[in-house]
């Protein structure tokens, strides 16, 4: 029986023409197709300036360092996401001050981080749209605009997400985005900052550089965070399909949530209505609790469905954080999540017939899961 993977990027014919291209051309790294790319990008999601990068964290590491965090900041964080996140502020020396999500969403619950915000050295906030899902950047927009501090949207898994009708990435100071193959769209390895502030993207585009606003004209000490020609081609070919993949997996999670909504202890993900939600992963929740969601795990496993845990654990609950003695928690709807929450396959290679495997499979389960105990 063939597996049906929890990913599969997409390559097309017209992706591989236009690496070939720069293949022949020899100009391999930064250039003229980073920068049509950057151009396209900033288009794309509505903003005046782009920078790539040569990863989604490189992105974020070089938006807190334009933003000047640093020794003695807190930057207020989820709970629940990947620790790239939390990473990007330890390695500016700042503390990252974990904040528990909303349990229908799992992204940033705006209560939990009202309450962060009454700490006097917290600088940002950076709002993860979590699984493709936007956070509510409404409400944040709302306490960072009033606590003076600056809000960062993490758009590493929302390519085209859009909320009341704007694409993520347009709302806080800046967003940063990533091209892990797994996600929306890929360029290898690869990411990039949107901003609506020329001054902010100016100093960001140095630190990407190096430093250099020309070369060897050195205005800071930068890092070597830039993206290559081969990536941006392979981005600037695959933006062109976005749009029409994003639709393509939400068709696939209609189809699941369809299947999957009169099940019992089995719950599928909620879209609220001013959201756009482009299901870079379509995670269900186990009501029943982590054995038996990895009971269910295996059972899918054993039908040849893949699946992940996205995350297992919440973040300040994982080793290197737990040794820090980091202030904030406790975080019960993270720590809730992270027993529950299962991922199912909702990307685009997907075909009628792998929805209603996956669908059949979960159901079969549910009706055997009360002889589990």
């Amino acid at each position: 029986m063939e597996t049906i993977p929890i990913a599969r990027p997409i390559l097309t014919d017209e992706d591989k023409r236009s690496v070939l291209e720069v293949l022949e051309s020899g100009q391999l790294s930064h250039g003229e197709w980073v920068e049509r790319f950057e151009a396209a990008f900033a288009a794309y999601v509505g903003t005046p300036h782009a920078v790539a990068t040569s990863s989604g964290t490189t992105a974020l590491e070089a938006v807190l360092e334009a933003l000047g965090v640093g020794p003695g900041d807190e930057v207020v964080v989820p709970a629940f996401t990947f620790a790239a996140t939390s990473n990007a502020v330890v390695h500016r020396g700042a503390r990252p001050l974990f904040v528990d999500v909303d349990p229908r969403t799992f992204n940033l619950d705006p209560q939990r981080v009202e309450e962060a915000l009454r700490r006097p050295r917290v600088r940002a906030v950076v709002a993860v749209h979590l699984y493709g899902l936007p956070a509510d950047v409404g409400a944040l927009l709302d306490l960072t605009e009033r606590r003076g501090v600056w809000l960062v949207e993490d758009a590493a898994q929302a390519h085209g997400a859009a909320w009341h009708g704007r694409r993520v990435g347009g709302f806080g100071a800046a967003a940063v985005f990533s091209f892990y193959p797994t996600k929306n769209m890929t360029t290898g390895e690869g990411g990039m900052v949107v901003t609506r502030d020329p001054e902010l993207a100016r100093r960001v585009r140095l630190l990407v550089h190096q430093g250099q606003s020309d070369p060897y004209r050195y205005e800071l000490v930068g890092h070597n965070y830039s993206m290559t020609n081969l990536s941006a081609a392979l981005g600037l070919s695959q933006l062109r399909s976005l749009d029409e993949r994003n639709a393509a997996r939400r068709r696939n999670a209609a189809f699941l949530t369809e299947g999957l909504r009169d099940l019992p202890g089995v719950e599928p993900p909620e879209e609220p209505a001013d959201s756009y939600h482009v299901y870079h992963q379509y995670t269900v929740r186990v009501r029943a609790g982590q054995r038996q969601r990895d009971a269910l795990q295996q059972h899918l496993a054993a039908c040849g469905v893949q699946t992940r845990v996205y995350y297992p654990e919440p973040v300040p609950h994982t080793g290197p954080y737990r040794a820090m003695e980091l202030d904030g928690g406790p975080w019960p709807h993270a720590t809730q999540a992270s027993r529950e929450v299962l991922s199912l396959p909702v990307h685009p290679a997907l075909r009628e017939g792998d929805l209603v495997r996956i669908v059949d499979a979960v159901r079969e389960f549910a009706v055997r899961a009360p002889a589990r105990g």
